[in-house]
């Protein structure tokens, strides 16, 4: 019988001083990441927090485990190393939209397509922070930044379609000021097999404050956000009588009640649907047409890339006359000095 392990969220703080800016929302990821982890039963010294340049990327820091603060959009590459030299480690990836999506854009969708067991969270606040407020890969069209004085005229990228599109089994959405999801879903992310994307709408106080008040809005947010779960009708709004519906090969939204509407009309959200379609079509749903979904949108679970390496490595072991470093040097060409 394996050892229970029981953790609380205070062993995995380190000592560190936190250092972003007062109402960042990276304090309530920290905390959320701190909750999860502390759920599921694993030892710290198993746990791994690889981030590459940003503001988020200070994350390492904060974390009473094994860390490493890498380099400009490489924290990809790195995290996919230390999950293949040592599979047992549970590895989580901090990332930001730029360095994920711009400089480390190439290594990003690799790692996805791949399937390599490690979690990847990447706090999208659509502007770099850490430089001081240039537009970023999702920036929004039109949206005035330092670089972008007269407006960015570039269409911003979507990290659920990038994810999708890069052939990912696994992508979810939260939002920073709801530790509670972000906790359920970081946790639900760790324990999927494979490579898991969390996207974090984050907000930057000091240079996009506000990025997503449309969502959080206090007033107006449940009519805004779609909180989703396998299994269950998609059904959101402050009276809970708005819902989704599947017209044609799009997605509409309705309201329960009116046009002879009721809840069994509702599309009921399959995660585990192999077919990417409906998750591309709800990952895209956006404002003002629709409500933005968050939750796990894609949990599809498939053989992990090391699991398929260890298993390559197995087999040619197997099948090989070579067994050990005397039968290596004497096999092939050998010469006799």
């Amino acid at each position: 019988m394996s050892e229970q392990i029981n953790l609380s969220p205070k062993d995995f703080k380190s000592d560190q001083e936190v250092r972003w800016c007062a109402g960042c929302g990276d304090h309530a990821v920290l905390n959320a990441v701190h909750k999860s982890m502390s759920e599921l039963g694993i030892p710290k010294e198993k746990f791994v927090v690889i981030s590459g340049i940003g503001c988020s990327s200070r994350f390492p820091y904060y974390m009473n485990t094994y860390a490493m603060h890498s380099i400009h959009g490489r924290a990809a590459a790195i995290s996919s190393g230390v999950k293949v030299a040592n599979p047992e480690l549970n590895v989580w990836m901090i990332t930001g939209d730029g360095d994920c999506m711009a400089i480390g854009g190439n290594h990003f969708i690799h790692v996805v397509r791949r399937n390599i067991n490690i979690n990847i969270l990447l706090f999208n606040n659509q502007i770099y922070g850490l430089t001081k407020g240039q537009y970023s890969p999702t920036s929004l069209e039109g949206q005035v930044t330092k670089t972008s004085p007269f407006g960015s005229i570039e269409p911003p990228f979507h990290p659920g379609e990038l994810v999708i599109g890069a052939q990912g089994k696994f992508f979810a959405r939260s939002i920073d000021n709801n530790v509670k999801l972000c906790t359920k879903i970081f946790t639900e992310a760790a324990q999927f097999k494979g490579t898991s994307v969390v996207e974090i709408l984050q907000n930057c106080v000091i240079y996009n404050d506000k990025a997503h008040g449309y969502l959080t809005d206090k007033a107006h947010k449940e009519d805004r956000q779609l909180i989703i779960e396998h299994g269950k009708p998609m059904i959101y709004g402050k009276e809970n009588n708005k819902g989704i519906v599947l017209d044609g090969l799009s997605l509409k939204t309705v309201t329960i009640g009116e046009n002879g509407i009721t809840e069994k009309d509702i599309l009921v959200h399959n995660a585990y649907n192999k077919n990417p379609i409906l998750h591309l079509m709800i990952a895209n749903m956006s404002q003002p047409d629709f409500p933005v979904a968050l939750g796990i949108i894609r949990a599809v679970e498939t053989d992990t890339y090391e699991e398929k390496l260890v298993q390559q490595i197995e087999q040619i072991k197997e099948k090989s006359t070579i067994k050990s470093m005397k039968d290596l040097l004497h096999s092939g060409n050998i010469w006799h000095v």
